[in-house]
Formats: structure tokens, C-alpha cells, sequence
């Protein structure tokens, strides 16, 4: 239920946003085009935000530095193997 309030308060958001636009003038569909994409992305990064979501730079990065920590990983190991049969020949 909650979602749907959430939801219905959004869509309100951008409809009286609309309704200004009209209000004040700005007819050309292109004004009206470019106005509306620039609400919704705000909404889009204030979602985002508030869901501590990364961006894809981020990810990015950070899928970048897994790789690396994992590939630092799986060369300890294997050093890790050669030094423990040294030892066992001993």
C-alpha cells in the first residue's frame, strides 16, 4: 500500500510539473520534451540516491578491483602450495 501512496505522489509530482509548464507558456513540444526528461532524471537520481545505489562508473571501478584482489588471491595461493611442498620434502 505504501508503494502505491509513494507512487501516486510521484506521478502527482510530475503532472503539477507539467501543468506549470503549460501554465507559464512553454508550449513547443521541444521545450516540453526536454523539461519533462529532466524531471524524471531528477527523480530517477533522487531513487538512487536514497537506494545507496552506485552509478556504473562506479561499479566500474569497483568490479575492476575485485578482479585484481582476486588475481593477488590465486597467486598467494600458489605460492603458498610451491612453499608447502618445499616444506613436505624437507
Amino acid at each position: 500500500m505504501k508503494f502505491i501512496n509513494k507512487y501516486m505522489k510521484n506521478s502527482k509530482f510530475v503532472i503539477d510539473k507539467l501543468a506549470k509548464l503549460v501554465e507559464q507558456g512553454l508550449m513547443s513540444s521541444k521545450d516540453v520534451g526536454t523539461e519533462l526528461l529532466n524531471i524524471l532524471k531528477s527523480k530517477r537520481d533522487e531513487i538512487v540516491f536514497k537506494m545507496k545505489l552506485t552509478s556504473k562508473d562506479e561499479f566500474d571501478i569497483l568490479s575492476k578491483r575485485v578482479e585484481n584482489l582476486e588475481k593477488i588471491i590465486e597467486k598467494m595461493n600458489i605460492k603458498k602450495k610451491k612453499n608447502s611442498k618445499r616444506v613436505k620434502r624437507s
